[in-house]
């Protein structure tokens, strides 16, 4: 790739036969043709780039680092050597027309970005945010300088380096908001703990940085034009293009929000209107000196973050551009680099440089962090993040050296270096920060099972669909609250983070208003409200969430929430739902990978709700149908325990009949676990003494001897409920489960859940399949409690079934 033509090129007058190619067929050469070329240099640089990506991700680098080698094996220093394929894949004449569509490419980018991101994020930074945040700017600057200006004044070195030395500290000491959440979505962290106070703190340095860039960036510009007044009238247009933004197009977004939220979809003239605004305000820029990127960049923030508008830019443009259009800007930003020509000693000073910027970052960081009681591994980490490179850095140069303030080979080191520092943070950072560490380290015992008698119950459900919202309501009905034992219920709408960089946790407040992003929820929190309306309110206390979050990621919040709210089980919908004529995968396939890391990693029990339809009911059948009926299929083992705590709670309420099936194994055939049978035993005791008197409750012994007779016996009870508990996880060495495990469908429902619910099974009757407790994969029976022989509930209320109702109109939350 030539060098020249990527910066300050000079084309020779060529003639220009046809403007279109006719084929190969006709004896025309392809790539004579402008057209052509440019096809080939996006395929190459997008193809190389997702190659590099498909092999590094799995190494825990970030998606910067592939388009980088990838630009810089396509560059004068690996591929870009060989003449021929340099005059046939990148002539000369091909530069302007495919380095106009890289940096339009780079342009569209950098507004997706803006419009990911949440500016309100830095009103409700806290102070050690914006403590942070100011440290780690202000802290490596200032480092840097100091160090810059020792160099420049003890050790010799080429007059143009000397020159901008300065710059150089001071560009490698820049941060940016872009680079940290473009890092922390790679690497899946951005709603943990310490990947929220990485946004909300390089929200804050990156601000400096692009403050203090302006102004160098203008006051250069001045000084090479020679005019006194030009930094007060660029500063001035700056000030007026925000203005057009803030009270001209902002408002314009919102209206466009309204209209979008009525019609469900955003007109295609609402897509040609923003696109005038990117190249308007593109155009501004560039007219009054500032980079033409700042103006869409500005805009991008301006647009109102999340569902409707920013989500459906980022779910249209997003691939094309970040796949296509912008491994194209970073090939034409490697074609200044060429490693053969670099000066060994430069490289050395400019190396140090950059070395003592990392530590100044790590100490602006770490030193606040530590001051705020962190952790010294978090705060470690958290300057690490801190301290990555990427796109922004990249532009900040380009404009750097456009300027004159540095040299062309001070730009080709610094760009290695920070492929070479961000290289090595990356997977230092994945391999060092475990956000679910802390849940898995969380060993107090969060059990139905366990919990103190006659005090609160506290249970969190997730909804992904709303359809599921009459049967949880349910669900939380026959759970029995009652004064003596209430419920406190958490419900947790999860929402899949699109059109925005940083997600969101909403509480949801009645009477209150909440933000445009929980619109989706009102249905669901509504519904709510109305149940907790109907009944006592001394009985249930609902609290409504919104999560919006990557699905990657969505299992911290959630069992973030648990460990804060201390609740004894999370409840969470089945993958599947199924409606009147048949099963019907759900949509959203990743669900099952959420709930399957949910199961691994919770810090209390876990309850998978397979929905079939008998816990929503209508009117006419809760009528017709006085009680309802559930039974709980026993073997052995924690979770079967648990499965029956919960069901001895519904079987004190007055409109339930609880049935009891315990499989007995012969006696030739037991296991040797003496512990887990005797707690098994005591369970199946507190449960005939607490139901004895009580004529709609029964217990049944089943003895069997391997896995067709346990078969046998669930296929009698087929569609006689409403209701199954049972546990997840049974001896793998028990004959009552031999060859059941080889053909599952659904492992996360366990042998017998998964028979139940398979695709080939005739069971019309909703599941609850529980998983008690665990921690890091050992068996909470192993930790001493002393609730272990305790379960009590005290029922003094008959309550009514709770009927699903028509979605309310949305109303104010």
């Amino acid at each position: 790739m030539h060098r020249s033509a990527a910066y300050n090129g000079s084309w020779v007058c060529q003639p220009q036969r046809h403007i279109r190619n006719r084929g190969v067929f006709y004896g025309d050469n392809p790539f004579n043709f402008a057209s052509l070329i440019l096809y080939t240099q996006l395929s190459l640089s997008a193809l190389l780039t997702a190659f590099l990506q498909l092999i590094l991700t799995p190494l825990g680098e970030s998606a910067f680092i592939s388009q980088m080698l990838a630009g810089i094996a396509l560059g004068p220093s690996f591929l870009g050597k060989d003449n021929s394929f340099r005059r046939t894949v990148f002539p000369m004449k091909s530069f302007y027309v495919s380095e106009t569509f890289a940096f339009f490419g780079c342009m569209l980018f950098m507004f997706l970005v803006g419009v990911k991101m949440d500016l309100s994020m830095v009103k409700k930074s806290g102070k050690r945010a914006l403590v942070i945040g100011f440290c780690a700017f202000f802290v490596p600057l200032m480092l840097n300088i100091t160090f810059a200006y020792l160099l420049e004044h003890k050790i010799t070195m080429e007059p143009n380096l000397r020159k901008s030395l300065i710059f150089i500290a001071a560009f490698q000491s820049s941060s940016s908001f872009h680079v940290i959440a473009c890092l922390l979505a790679d690497l899946k962290l951005l709603n943990s703990e310490l990947g929220r106070l990485a946004v909300s703190s390089s929200m804050i340095s990156g601000i400096c940085s692009w403050i203090c860039s302006i102004i160098t960036f203008t006051a250069r510009q001045s000084s090479l034009r020679k005019q006194a007044s030009f930094p007060w009238m660029a500063l001035m247009s700056l000030g007026a293009m925000l203005i057009i933004i803030i009270f001209i197009f902002r408002p314009i977004f919102s209206w466009m929000i309204g209209k979008t939220s009525e019609e469900k979809e955003l007109r295609e003239s609402h897509f040609f209107s923003i696109f005038v605004m990117i190249l308007g305000c593109a155009l501004f820029g560039e007219v009054i000196g500032q980079h033409f990127m700042l103006g869409p960049m500005v805009l991008g923030l301006a647009v109102p973050d999340g569902p409707p508008l920013g989500s459906a830019l980022v779910d249209k443009l997003d691939s094309y551009v970040s796949s296509i259009l912008l491994p194209c800007y970073f090939m034409f930003s490697c074609a200044r680099i060429n490693l053969s020509l670099i000066n060994m000693k430069a490289a050395g000073i400019v190396e140090m440089l950059a070395l003592c910027s990392l530590l100044g970052k790590l100490m602006g960081t770490m030193l606040p962090s530590l001051y705020y009681d962190m952790p010294v591994q978090d705060s470690l980490i958290l300057g690490l993040i801190m301290s990555a490179q990427g796109i922004t850095d990249i532009l900040i140069l380009q404009q750097g050296m456009l300027l004159l303030l540095i040299d062309e080979q001070s730009y080709s080191i610094m760009v290695i270096s920070a492929v070479v520092i961000t290289g090595t943070i990356t997977p230092m950072v994945k391999l060092l920060y475990k956000p679910s560490r802390g849940n898995m380290s969380f060993r107090r015992r969060r059990t139905i099972q366990h919990a103190t008698p006659n005090a609160e119950l506290r249970l969190l459900a997730c909804i992904y669909h709303q359809d599921i919202t009459p049967s949880i309501i349910n669900l939380l009905e026959v759970s029995n609250p009652t004064p003596k034992s209430p419920i406190g219920m958490y419900v947790v709408h999860l929402i899949q983070l699109l059109g925005r960089s940083s997600p969101l946790l909403i509480m949801h407040r009645q009477g209150q208003r909440n933000s445009v992003h929980s619109n989706q929820s009102d249905h669901i929190i509504k519904a709510f409200q109305l149940y907790e309306e109907m009944i006592n309110s001394d009985t249930v206390s609902v609290n409504a969430f919104t999560a919006i979050a990557p699905y990657a990621t969505m299992h911290d919040e959630i069992c973030s929430l648990a460990i804060e709210k201390r609740v004894s089980m999370v409840i969470i919908p089945f993958h599947k739902q199924w409606k009147p004529h048949g099963a019907e995968e759900s949509a959203d396939k990743p669900v099952r990978s959420v709930n399957l890391k949910i199961l691994n990693n919770a810090p209390c029990s876990v309850g998978i709700f397979v929905d079939r339809g008998t816990l929503s009911g209508n009117i006419k059948t809760m009528k017709s149908r006085p009680f309802y009926s559930i039974v709980v299929i026993f073997v052995e083992g924690a979770d079967d325990r648990e499965a029956l705590a919960y069901a001895m709670r519904m079987a004190e309420h007055p409109d339930v009949s609880l049935t009891v099936i315990q499989f007995l194994i012969e006696a030739k055939r037991k296991g040797k676990n003496l512990v887990s049978r005797e707690l098994d035993i005591d369970m199946i005791d507190q449960f005939k003494m607490a139901t004895m008197h009580k004529m709609r409750h029964l217990y049944r012994e089943e003895v069997v001897s391997e896995s067709m007779e346990v078969i046998n016996v669930i296929r009698s009870l087929q569609n006689l409920y409403d209701l199954v508990l049972l546990g997840r996880r049974h001896a793998s060495n028990s004959p009552l489960f031999m060859g059941l495990t080889m053909w599952n469908e659904f492992p996360e429902l366990g042998s017998l859940g998964d028979m139940l619910a398979s695709s080939d099974s005739n069971w019309e009757v909703s599941l609850l399949v529980v998983q008690q407790q665990t921690c890091g994969g050992e068996d909470m029976a192993s930790f001493k409690c002393p609730m272990e022989d305790s379960f009590a509930v005290d029922m003094s209320r008959a309550a009514g079934k709770v009927r699903p109702v028509s979605s309310p109109a949305k109303s104010q939350k």
